[in-house]
């Protein structure tokens, strides 16, 4: 992909969200309170999403500019969170290049033909902006749209999308995957440097279409031991760390279960490391080591708690947060939106780290 001016320079315009509360805060700058956004908060839980997502399926709704647009609003709407999280799936950029990939109801992405030989590499090409017009298109709505609102762009990790095409769907065990690892090593380091590529183009399309933030997720890198993580994922998730550099917005890095990768996580390149809610602030502080933010970390299982339980656990996070220096802290769930939440919780918990976190 050929890079814009700005990119090349290292330089990227100023947009209406650059002076945000959530983009002062990811580059470490004072901030009137805490910044809150919620991975998932685009669709699942609120009931406006089902209704416009009502007989359409996932993936073809990921590939409509005016349904992303909407649906990606709407929590910006209700909740009046300081950043909206780019409404897609970690699969979409392996469907525009090619690959057979369908998200079941129940199970999530299923591969028709898991990629197990090399020959089954040569299917996986590069991903080009031509491939994905819809976008483009769907980002510049947004931004034109959301004006002072920060837009989080986002991606899967090459871990992660290599364990969907290996496994040939999610899995528990990843057997098939570290099979790959172990016992076929140059299979798989060619496998995961171009999901690298693509994961890199499809962050490049968002920003430069618009986005302020990207965030990459390693939804399955917590299945790996550190040394596993080191020699065979550590690479390829630097070298996407590496590629949207030159544009100078915010790079967050987030695993589930990755607690005792949290220091290679930040190794890879990410200003902000997200952080689940088995390892306190403090402590991922420490792992993490000094330099990066820090986003998370409240149990997503506190919001069907009462209300003044919900506070209470919040004001923990915020509390561990401010023995950091605070500002660099970004509040979040521990994961994403459950579909059963109420929505309602979401909004009083926007409202409350607003208030609580107030300088």
């Amino acid at each position: 992909m050929s890079e814009t001016p700005a990119a090349q320079s290292g330089q990227r315009p100023r947009g209406a969200a650059y002076d945000s509360v959530f983009l002062r805060a990811a580059r470490n700058e004072p901030v009137p309170h805490t910044p809150v956004w919620f991975m998932r908060q685009a669709g699942r839980s609120l009931p406006e999403y089902l209704k416009v997502r009502e007989g359409i399926p996932m993936l073809d709704s990921c590939m409509r500019p005016d349904l992303v647009k909407e649906i990606t609003l709407q929590p910006v709407r209700r909740h009046k969170v300081d950043a909206a999280i780019f409404f897609s799936d970690i699969v979409v950029p392996l469907k525009a290049v090619g690959i057979d990939v369908e998200i079941k109801a129940g199970v999530g992405p299923v591969i028709a033909d898991p990629i197990r030989t090399e020959a089954d590499l040569q299917r996986l090409r590069p991903l080009e902006p031509d491939d994905m017009p819809y976008i483009t298109e769907a980002v510049g709505l947004l931004v034109a749209e959301l004006g002072a609102t920060p837009l989080i762009g986002f991606a899967g990790a090459p871990f992660t999308l290599a364990s969907y095409l290996v496994e040939g769907g999610p899995s528990k065990s990843y057997e098939n995957t570290k099979a790959m690892m172990y016992g076929a090593p140059e299979l798989w380091a060619g496998l995961v440097d171009r999901l690298a590529q693509i994961t890199s183009a499809f962050l490049k399309i968002q920003i430069e279409a618009g986005a302020s933030a990207v965030q990459l997720f390693d939804s399955w890198a917590g299945a790996l031991a550190p040394d596993e993580y080191r020699r065979s994922v550590l690479p390829a998730s630097t070298k996407v760390f590496d590629a949207v550099a030159p544009y100078g917005v915010p790079r967050i890095h987030f695993g589930v279960n990755t607690g005792e990768l949290l220091g290679l996580m930040g190794q890879a390149g990410a200003d902000i490391v997200g952080v689940d809610w088995r390892v306190p602030l403090d402590e991922a502080a420490n792992r993490v080591g000094p330099g990066k933010g820090l986003q998370g970390n409240l149990d997503p299982a506190v919001l069907y708690a009462p209300t003044h339980v919900v506070e209470t656990k919040a004001r923990e996070v915020l509390h561990a947060a401010q023995a950091l220096g605070g500002s660099h802290h970004i509040f979040n769930l521990g994961h994403g939106v459950m579909p059963s939440m109420d929505p309602d919780a979401l909004t009083r918990l926007v409202a409350f780290v607003h208030e609580a976190s107030a300088r």
